[in-house]
């Protein structure tokens, strides 16, 4: 396996790190030298891309910078139409954080987040070339991913879509994905700049953030992801310091441009411009999917000279330079590949397996050897494969963990619900007048309704589950005692919904509303418009009785089966955060009674981020599988039944609860107040808040059990020309081949006058050991990684002196010390 920091990747670091070493030694350069082939192509496709400049129109240049309609789209998220009579072709643009998002089918690979569990570049490298080469083939030119935003609170909607809460981790993870992405010929996008890590009011929030945190922490995947050569980047919704991030130039040509050297272009995330003269001089090139600011009212505000023509040529320069680099100007491209589903496939399984995260195994619960399993859970019996919104993919087949379990199974599987989260059919004798509430059916062009009483015997929570079709036509309207159950929502509301809950597993859409209900008659009415190609519907129900008799069902199932595997879930998506990190809707009660029933019993999460677990003492397993992609039941199957070990660790910390975590109690940290949000927190983001404050987490960063046990031993640290290298032996002490994930830390600089973390990630190795093999690893800490932010010179700085090295299983589970002078 590859050292997680490549010399490439130290070369870079140390470029940019002004130390004792760079003071020594004057100026230092450590770009690698352009060929004299390369520096003849570069020129050549300049001269090109100056040409094509000189005969644009205005108008012309002006349709480069802005989306518009596609006349042949696929459901792809953008078009630029390109200019046809100069040769420019069309650019289309697509979502793929978790596999290309169109109408047609794609693999469809596990969340990031369990990507990054892996602690696996190369992995991740191997993960961006599938969805690079399906791009491709599905006729996209752009890909807008991946998000390289932090996991800073338990909360965002999207933490499932990036990678981890540690800076080392997510740049060392969006690099190599970038270059999968790339390699295949489609041009990546990295996302969002900057400090997008909520959805909570993210179009509007102001986030304030001091300098030294925001390179230290937040600007470290975006550096990574430029040196990678990612073509384009994606501008944030969010303020920051007072200004949107899309028109923010100490952001866009400050640091992006003028400190880091980004050629590419910059666009918006979707609607998110919010002026035109300012945006453009700030350093924005492009504004997605429309031209409200970039279109008509640009071109008018360069006739008009309030807007330099300069700047719109600037900004076109930077699309056709990058077009040209993917060989989209002169026909350079290699031809569009044929469709491979197998391979992206066995991508799709690999990463599933490597990230599945064993969180905890008492008694030896796992992995199952014999006997007979109940399989519990709604998500037991459906295939979860993504989240909701920008990451959904329309998956080339997804079978259902159940279905997994059964084919490799040697004893009886049986299946309870557990939880029933389509609902039930409303009770005809419930309905006065009596309508079969299961199915019905508005032709085109009429209209149907209804108006009636619902008559409740006892008060009880009840909720209501709408299913229907013809979501472009409308959904039908549902009065309880004149009260809409299902409004439409607002804002985005309706755009972004999750990957599991929003839709039927016969593909209709969904809508929930729960409300207390007394005894005796309830007015309903409902109103339905078969619209112009009719429309379905059912409304279906569930109330504290019906959840009773779904437990016990349940529970009858554990008693009389040898062992329990209970999924759970989370349906996160973009567009909304989560409201607790406790699982939703009744699950804690039915875990904490199915475990009652039978110990042995495995949860399987299918959450978005961290979960909190009041029932884990009396588990006997939890295996975290995040959303695991088509191929998830065959990954979970696996582990399980241990074909393969759990090769994955945690990218972030699990809190106890949500009063325990580095954003909890202080509304300033999240969501904001006034609509200012602050990063108070500094320096000490994720593990660095827990080991800061001395907060003992649920489970730490890096935490992860294996089905075989480590040894380390004999720790060795050294200061070299390419920073800090740390020795250390691994040896497999159990009695299978396991997988092992050993970490450096390395702790505060004597010699830098800063709060700093206790400890940082320095490093990590992924290692797959046979049972007694003993080997020696050397992880390298780059120079940046052992680096502050100056804010002072406005630059880094080495932090020199004796400095702790720690290896160990997690960020708390510290097996090894050892210490070096840094900077000697």
């Amino acid at each position: 396996m590859p050292d997680t920091v490549s010399r490439r990747s130290a070369l870079t670091a140390l470029s940019g790190t002004i130390a004792v070493v760079a003071a020594a030694a004057g100026s230092l350069s450590l770009a690698p030298r352009a060929s004299a082939r390369s520096r003849t192509g570069a020129r050549i496709r300049g001269r090109r891309v100056d040409h094509l400049l000189g005969a644009l129109t205005l108008d012309e240049k002006v349709s480069l910078l802005h989306g518009a309609p596609d006349p042949d789209t696929l459901g792809e998220a953008g078009y630029v139409p390109g200019v046809p009579r100069l040769g420019i072709p069309p650019l289309r643009l697509a979502d793929g954080p978790a596999g290309v998002r169109v109408t047609r089918h794609a693999t469809a690979l596990p969340a990031p987040v369990l990507l990054a569990s892996a602690f696996d570049p190369e992995l991740a490298r191997r993960y961006g070339q599938v969805i690079g080469r399906e791009g491709r083939v599905l006729g996209q030119d752009v890909l807008l991913s991946p998000m390289v935003n932090l996991i800073r609170t338990p909360y965002a909607g999207r933490n499932f879509e990036t990678f981890s809460e540690d800076p080392l981790l997510a740049a060392d993870l969006v690099a190599a994905e970038i270059e999968g992405i790339q390699r295949e010929g489609l041009i990546a996008t990295v996302k969002h700049l900057a400090l997008n890590n909520q959805e909570k009011d993210r179009m509007s929030v102001d986030v304030h953030v001091d300098e030294r945190t925001l390179h230290e922490v937040e600007l470290r995947g975006f550096e990574a992801a430029v040196r990678a050569g990612a073509g384009v980047v994606m501008g944030a919704y969010n303020k920051v310091d007072g200004t949107y991030a899309c028109e923010n130039e100490a952001l866009l040509t400050g640091i992006l441009r003028d400190r880091w050297g980004f050629d590419g272009w910059v666009m918006t995330d979707w609607y998110a411009a919010h002026s035109t003269e300012k945006a453009l001089t700030a350093g924005l090139d492009m504004e997605m999917p429309n031209g409200a600011y970039f279109g008509t009212a640009l071109a008018a505000a360069v006739r008009g000279g309030r807007v330099a023509e300069a700047h719109v040529d600037r900004a076109v320069r930077r699309v056709l330079a990058v077009m040209d680099r993917f060989g989209l100007l002169d026909g350079s491209a290699p031809p569009r590949p044929e469709p491979d589903a197998p391979a992206g496939a066995a991508v799709a399984l690999e990463v599933a397996k490597a990230g599945a995260t064993l969180l905890h195994n008492a008694h030896g619960t796992l992995p199952i050897t014999a006997g007979s399993i109940a399989v519990i859970g709604p998500t037991g019996a459906l295939p979860f494969v993504s989240g909701g919104g920008s990451a959904h993919v329309v998956p080339d087949h997804a079978d259902s963990p159940l279905a997994a379990l059964r084919s490799r199974a040697s004893g009886e599987v049986t299946y309870a619900l557990g939880e029933d989260v389509f609902g039930k059919p409303v009770p005809t004798d419930a309905l006065s007048p009596g309508f079969t509430s299961e199915h019905t059916r508005v032709d085109a062009g009429t209209a149907w309704s209804y108006d009636g009483t619902l008559t409740v015997g006892e008060a009880d929570e009840w909720t209501f589950v709408l299913h229907f079709s013809g979501v472009a036509t409308g959904r039908p309207k549902v009065q309880l005692d004149g009260t809409e159950l299902f409004p439409i929502a607002s804002g985005w509301g309706e755009a972004f919904l999750g990957g599991l809950l929003g839709t039927a597993p016969d593909g209709l859409a969904v809508r929930r509303a729960t409300l207390r209900l007394t005894p005796g008659a309830h007015r309903l009415r409902i109103t339905a418009h078969g619209g112009t190609a009719g429309l379905e519907f059912r409304l279906r129900y569930g109330t504290g009785a019906t959840r009773d008799a779904d437990v016990a069902e349940a529970v009858r199932a554990a008693r009389a089966a040898h062992q329990v595997v209970l999924f759970a879930y989370e349906d996160a998506t973009e567009g909304q955060d989560r409201t607790t990190i406790a699982l939703p809707g009744h699950q804690n009660r039915l875990i904490e009674a199915v475990t009652a029933a039978n110990p042995r019993t495995t949860v399987v999460l299918n959450t978005s981020s961290a979960t909190a677990m009041p029932w884990l003492e009396r588990t006997g397993a939890v295996l975290q599988m995040y959303y695991p992609g088509q191929e998830g039941a065959a990954a979970t199957a696996a582990v399980l039944f241990g074909d393969c070990d759990p090769g994955g660790r945690l990218t972030q910390s699990f809190p106890v609860d949500d009063d325990h975590h580095p954003v909890a109690g202080d509304p300033r940290r999240y969501p904001g107040t006034g609509g200012v949000e602050e990063y108070s927190e500094g320096v000490h983001a994720g593990y660095r808040w827990y080991d800061a404050e001395g907060v003992l987490p649920l489970f730490p960063f890096g935490h992860g059990l294996s089905y075989a046990s480590f040894a380390y031993g004999d720790p060795a640290a050294r200061w070299t020309r390419d920073g800090l290298e740390v020795d250390f032996t691994v040896r497999n002490t159990g009695r299978r081949t396991g997988v092992d994930v050993p970490q450096v830390y390395v702790g505060p600089s004597p010699d830098v006058p800063l709060d700093q973390p206790v400890r940082l990630l320095g490093g990590y190795r992924r290692l797959t050991l046979e049972p007694g093999e003993r080997r020696r690893v050397t992880v390298r800490v780059a120079p940046l990684t052992l680096s502050c932010w100056d804010t002072a010179r406005h630059d880094w700085v080495l932090g020199t002196g004796r400095r702790t090295v720690w290896v160990g299983a997690s960020s708390r589970d510290l097996r090894l010390r050892t210490s070096a002078d840094v900077g000697g």
